[in-house]
């Protein structure tokens, strides 16, 4: 697969009810590359939230094939932070790594690393209550990246959090997963969010969601803030945003 950590090929999902099959996702293919940030937009409920939760093998694929680089790992990350109230946030941290039974010294120490370098060093031994909502996701962040995934699938990380902070946390998400050489698959209802982190957007019908259109984003800038301020981000938005609309 070369660069290519995950292929996806004419994916499918489909649920049986009382009322016969109801079709989520149709005939979906796209792929994703090493160090490369993917974002998923789509109108609600078009079943981008499925389409991961298969990814993660949460759920299962009613037809289609995943093809994954040998001994890919991937991480999810929830829209809600999920941060235990009663453990403090080193804790939290370590949880993905306990779960995997992988809490071992070597590990522990990365995790601290992690905590320290992205400004959470004075918040080891505090409780979540204690941290604003901003640093919560950026603890579930580092819970994810503790068990060292090749892939990480954020699901809506920032969609808790205020304006304000949600364009904050975005450029620390953006600025952990380029320091730590990482991929991600994210999936978004916010155009601008989605233009201001990602290398390609995907861009899904209403259900049963297929392909409509992938957008491969050239804009100036390294940083989510920076992106936002180019002459090319309203030409993306309003692009997308037609596409969207017809759905809507």
């Amino acid at each position: 697969m070369k660069n290519k950590l995950l292929e996806i090929q004419n994916l499918r999902k489909n649920y049986h009810t009382q009322n016969g099959e109801i079709y989520a996702i149709d005939n979906i293919s796209f792929n994703i590359e090493n160090q490369e940030f993917v974002c998923i937009i789509g109108s609600s409920g078009c079943g981008k939230s499925t389409l991961l939760n298969i990814l993660a093998e949460l759920e299962e694929k009613s037809s289609g094939n995943i093809i994954k680089k040998e001994n890919l790992k991937i991480g999810y990350m929830l829209q809600d932070d999920a941060l235990f109230p009663w453990l403090t946030i080193l804790d939290n941290a370590l949880l993905g790594l306990v779960i995997e039974n992988k809490k071992n010294k070597e590990n522990i120490e990365y995790v601290i690393s992690l905590l320290e370098k992205y400004g959470l060093k004075d918040f080891l031994n505090k409780y979540p209550s204690e941290l604003s909502g901003g640093m919560r996701q950026r603890v579930a962040l580092i819970r994810t990246l503790a068990i060292k995934p090749d892939i990480l699938l954020l699901d809506e990380p920032f969609s808790a959090l205020d304006y304000v902070s949600r364009l904050k946390v975005s450029e620390d998400v953006s600025k952990i997963l380029k320091s730590e050489k990482k991929t991600a698959l994210m999936i978004t209802h916010d155009i601008a969010e989605a233009i201001s982190l990602a290398d390609r957007i995907i861009v899904l019908s209403k259900r049963p969601a297929k392909i409509k259109n992938i957008y491969k984003i050239n804009i100036d800038g390294n940083s989510p803030l920076e992106r936002r301020k180019s002459k090319l981000f309203s030409t993306y938005y309003d692009k997308l945003w037609k596409e969207l609309d017809n759905d809507i």
